[in-house]
């Protein structure tokens, strides 16, 4: 009896959140909870040895091609910018791409990316691979033991804007507070039809929203 009197209402409850979702009404607060800062407060300032932390976003299969995801591209992108950046300055400029193999493809994303850094112009000794990592934690843990044993002046982080808090708030955990410079930001699309990538963004907010909210958990009760 009680779920025949609560049926409908699920039922049409389910349908608008679905349509809030799609139709990006409700997937837009979520990005802005998810993406406080949308783009970098501010230029990256190099030092006499900089590291520049490119963080690792999955890949996926083009055909038989195991490739970046297409928010990663914008990571590469932006790193290679500001390596060139700094390479203009005369210092000694290092990228450390972090990324191992969570999805189980047939190779890391640190050695997928890889190529691409290289058709840019970057300097393959400059280039450091970190291929263990499979969660942003573990990209700050690695990324950290890195770092120690390099002594740089000055690390800047490159990631998406969703991503950026979540990733700094680990590497806070390992005592590194790096430069934080978005790549891409997500944005929703309002109307009245829905869109498959109003689903997918609200989906990467939320991931992000319940990942912060774990961390702030886990550092409660002393985990991190």
């Amino acid at each position: 009896m009680l779920w025949k009197r609560a049926r409908r209402p699920l039922i049409v409850g389910g349908i608008a959140l679905f349509w809030l979702l799609a139709a990006g009404w409700l997937t837009a607060p979520l990005l802005d909870l998810a993406q406080p800062q949308r783009q970098s407060v501010a230029a990256a300032t190099f030092a006499p040895r900089t590291a520049i932390i490119l963080l690792g976003g999955g890949t996926t299969y083009d055909d038989d091609e195991l490739v970046p995801m297409p928010d990663v591209l914008s990571r590469i992108a932006v790193t290679v910018q500001i390596y060139a950046a700094c390479k203009r300055t005369e210092n000694t400029c290092r990228i450390i791409v972090s990324g191992g193999n969570p999805q189980r493809h047939r190779a890391t994303e640190a050695d997928t990316y890889l190529p691409y850094l290289l058709r840019q112009q970057v300097a393959r000794s400059d280039i450091v691979l970190e291929k263990s990592s499979r969660t942003t934690y573990e990209n700050a843990r690695n990324v950290s033991a890195i770092v120690g044993q390099s002594h740089y002046d000055t690390l800047i982080l490159v990631t998406s804007a969703y991503h950026m808090p979540r990733a700094l708030l680990d590497f806070q955990c390992f005592g590194i507070e790096p430069q934080p410079q978005i790549s891409s930001a997500r944005r929703a699309r309002l109307g009245v039809l829905p869109r498959y990538g109003n689903l997918v963004a609200a989906e990467i907010a939320l991931h992000e929203l319940v990942g912060l909210a774990q961390f702030h958990v886990y550092r409660a009760i002393g985990w991190f």
